[in-house]
């Protein structure tokens, strides 16, 4: 019955307040008629005392229908009742009766099924304006609170009309029930303070310890397009491009506002670099552009383009009321079929402007004639600037993160280095706003450990040669299946296919394959096109188009083991960079530090650590120790991974990964170019000319090179690092990671190189 269950009221029906007005009426009134009216109706209330005295059994209200109708006839006057939207209420319940004829038709036009109730009632803070209402009768102060109130009602269309509610409760009375404590005013100015501890009201107007008696008088006001116009800002404000979710009432918005029951709306976005339209993502499903759709399809690219720059200098709105009065060269075009299959009969379309430039173009069409005119456009004046405040923070928000995506993806800006960059780019930025020249300076980080390793696809050349001689065996194998159909003027074919497989095993140059591409393009190919042209034989023909479905149209080959390879290469780098990445949060908590990766054939990775990474904490030796030990524990693992996914891919891999120590201090330097960090200086650079030589090293006086898959290599100078890789391994073995079996390696000198050192150790 009431708007909330829990309040802090005991409510009883009463006329009383409303019977001695017309008592007043009755002994005092100068119209003689008036004073005699007022009291045949006392004298009838008499006969039926809970009138007066107040009721709970809200089915006497049915019961007494007509006398209650006749007791407010001058609060309901009759030549009004077409007019306003009024009915008498039950104090604080959903519970309405007496209404107006044109309340009675609104309610017959919501349908048999429509249940009239409140939006959006929040239980606490009904039970506080509850409490607000006592105080404000009981001390004849302004406590009054602020609780808009709304009826959300359908038409006979089925378009939502929102009613806000005005109350006169010039008819009821309060007070409190036997034993109950009233509250003074400096606990009630207290209670204002502490306006949303629901517990400390309930604490001082506890439930049913008032006395509510009485009725209301609720008056309706159609404020559908300002609530319209408040929810599509609020839908507007609520988009989140981080996390963007379409929201689906938004539809169900404008048909309220424009009171168009079948109505479509479309937005697209104009992409001033490109020139052209583009659809809003987040609404694909929603927003249907039918007619922006028909203008794209029905014109040329240069004819759009021509448009939307000429929109600049005329960007009024175009109005068709009535499609079926449409020229008729337009419904001839055929993709005026779109406009039919959509059914649509009526439509506008806006240019959204600001200053002077196309930002979106908008749609609004119905399948109804007539439905959408001058007059709906100029309502559309009230919530353009809305649309245009939602293009403009889209496409800010759209270039922020193609920004950051650019910065993520494609440049090395690592987010432990970030924070120079951002200290030069506000220092030019602070002296651009007072018109001061400001250089950039170079990025550059001093005095760092580096930790190098990688996992290398073993043997991925050797693999790849082999499979192109097998790809090319296949596409020989078949060229020569589909010569067999023809007669003689396939023979010099026939023999120069022989002479190149011939060539491809056994003594295969440098060049067989180039030279086999230019002669397949230039005669091969040409020869077998005519042929399916022309050619009676339809089994010949079959076998042509198969062997041409089965070429790569790059290279114009047979790429189908090498397409194998390169989908197992991208599988294992994908997760290995995964594994990588994943398990850098853990090593960024040791110690922030910058890190890069490489895909090849393999991934490779660089670790740079120092205390000028992060100026503002303590860096020691022991930070070190542990990056250390987590990149041999990172390597175990990519392996150990590694050996699970290894079964499932299309052609067998194996890898073999390396961990190269290197004591000394680098520096390393942001590279404007190339747009990423490098070792800095000529001394630094024997760092890298190592790093480059290990991948193909061999163990030294032996023709074994150092990798091994299954195994893990650490590569360094001096007994120093061998002492302190000894016990990282040792604790690996204890967690049954790596085996018993270390090998002490010495490594080939290379060239310019000499003096290092490997420990070499299975995975289990």
């Amino acid at each position: 019955m009431f708007l909330t269950e829990d309040n802090p009221f005991q409510v009883f029906v009463s006329f009383k307040k409303y019977l001695d007005v017309l008592e007043h009426i009755r002994y005092n009134d100068r119209l003689e008629y008036r004073a005699k009216y007022a009291e045949s109706l006392i004298e009838k209330v008499k006969k039926i005392p809970e009138l007066r005295d107040g009721f709970q059994d809200l089915s006497l209200l049915e019961k007494h229908s007509e006398l209650i109708k006749l007791l407010l006839a001058d609060l309901f006057p009759k030549g009004l009742t077409y007019n306003e939207i009024k009915a008498a209420s039950v104090p604080l319940a959903s519970i309405t009766f007496n209404y107006t004829e044109r309340f009675k038709n609104i309610l017959s036009d919501a349908g048999t099924d429509f249940e009239i109730k409140l939006r959006d009632i929040n239980p606490d803070e009904f039970y506080i304006f509850c409490c607000c209402l006592i105080l404000q009768l009981h001390y004849n102060t302004d406590f009054r609170a602020n609780f808009p109130l709304y009826y959300d009602i359908p038409n006979k269309n089925g378009i939502l009309k929102h009613y806000k509610i005005t109350f006169n409760s010039d008819f009821i009375d309060i007070y409190p029930e036997n034993g109950t404590k009233i509250p003074s005013l400096e606990t009630a100015e207290m209670l204002l303070e502490n306006i949303d501890d629901i517990s400390l009201w309930k604490k001082h107007f506890p439930p049913k310890s008032w006395i509510l008696r009485g009725f209301t008088i609720i008056s309706l006001v159609d404020c559908t397009t300002e609530i319209a116009l408040s929810d599509l800002k609020s839908t507007i404000i609520e988009i989140d491009p981080e996390n963007p979710v379409s929201n689906e009432d938004l539809l169900e918005i404008f048909k309220s506002y424009f009171d168009v029951p079948d109505l479509n709306f479309g937005l697209m976005i104009y992409n001033k670099k490109y020139k052209k339209l583009e659809n809003l993502p987040i609404y694909e499903n929603v927003f249907t552009s039918y007619i922006l759709d028909f203008w794209l399809k029905t014109f040329n690219e240069e004819v759009r383009k021509a448009t939307l720059e000429n929109i600049t200098y005329n960007s009024q709105p175009i109005v068709v009321g009535n499609v079926n009065k449409l020229d008729e060269e337009i419904k001839k075009i055929p993709s005026f079929q779109l406009i039919k299959e959509a059914n649509i009969k009526s439509f506008i379309i806006i240019p959204v402007m600001k200053n002077g430039e196309l930002m979106a173009i908008m749609e609004f069409t119905s399948s109804l004639p007539n439905s959408l005119n001058g007059l709906k456009l100029k309502k559309m004046e009230f919530f353009t600037e809305m649309i245009l405040f939602s293009v403009s923070r889209f496409n800010s928000e759209r270039d922020n993160h193609i920004e950051a995506i650019i910065q993520r993806e494609y440049t090395s800006i690592h987010d432990s280095v970030f924070w120079k960059f951002r200290n030069e780019a506000e220092k030019y930025f602070n002296a651009s706003l007072t018109r001061k020249i400001y250089t950039l300076k170079e990025i550059s980080f001093k005095n760092l450990t580096p930790l190098f390793g990688f996992s290398d696809i073993r043997s991925s050349s050797e693999k790849r040669f082999m499979l192109m001689k097998e790809d090319l065996n296949e596409q020989l194998d078949v060229l020569l299946d589909v010569f067999s159909q023809f007669n003689s003027d396939s023979e010099k074919y026939i023999l120069a296919v022989e002479i190149l497989k011939n060539e491809i095993n056994n003594e295969i140059k440098a060049d067989t394959e180039q030279r086999f591409q230019r002669m397949i393009q230039t005669e091969i190919h040409p020869f077998l096109q005519a042929k399916l042209e022309t050619a009676d034989n339809i089994q010949a023909k079959e076998k042509i188009k198969s062997y041409f479905r089965q070429i790569n149209t790059q290279n114009q080959l047979f790429y189908h083991q090498r397409k194998n390879l390169d989908e197992s290469i991208t599988l294992v780098n994908r997760m290995l960079a995964d594994i990588l990445d994943s398990r850098q949060n853990i090593a960024q908590q040791i110690f922030p530090h910058y890190y890069e990766r490489f895909k090849s054939d393999g991934i490779e990775h660089n670790l740079y650590v120092g205390q000028t990474i992060a100026p503002n904490l303590e860096y020691s030796q022991k930070h070190l120790n542990q990056l250390r030990f987590w990149q041999l524990e990172t390597i175990c693992k990519m392996e150990t991974e590694f050996r699970k996914f290894q079964p499932s891919l299309p052609i067998p891999l194996n890898i073999a990964s390396l961990i190269f120590v290197y004591n000394e201090k680098i520096d390393i330097r942001f590279r404007m170019d190339e747009k990423r960090f490098d070792v800095d200086g000529a001394y630094n650079s024997y760092y890298e000319i190592i790093k480059k030589r290990l991948d193909k090293a061999h163990i030294k006086d032996r023709e074994e090179r150092i990798t091994s898959p299954g195994k893990i290599v650490i590569v360094y100078f001096g007994m120093e690092n061998q002492k302190e890789y000894l016990q990282y391994i040792n604790t690996l073995q204890k967690q049954n990671i790596l085996k018993n079996d270390v090998e002490l390696l010495k490594v080939e000198d290379l060239q310019g190189i000499s003096g290092l050192l490997a420990l070499r150790v299975s995975l289990h």
